[in-house]
């Protein structure tokens, strides 16, 4: 089997074949539903806006506790290793 063949999976000809079949019933369902291409790419620049205004707030939050924590963590962690046993 050639590299070609081995990376599509099959014959350039099938795998063409394949996808064109795949993309038919993909596009007939979405045209169905009423869902076009340029508003799928609206949605999903839309969802992608909205997690990262919520991932910058809940980041923030989750900073600060992570800087809590380490306060009591890390000076515990430095005592441990300072004064641990050796092997």
């Amino acid at each position: 089997m050639s590299n070609l063949n081995r990376f599509l999976g099959g014959s350039p000809g099938s795998v063409l074949v394949k996808l064109i079949f795949l993309s038919l019933l993909v596009g007939a369902f979405l045209a169905f539903l009423g869902i076009t291409p340029l508003g799928l790419i609206e949605g999903l620049f839309n969802w992608i806006a909205s997690v990262l205004d919520l991932s910058f707030e809940t980041g923030q939050e989750v900073g600060l506790w992570i800087l809590y924590g380490a306060i009591i963590v890390v000076p515990l962690w430095l005592i441990s290793r300072l004064f641990g046993s050796r092997r």
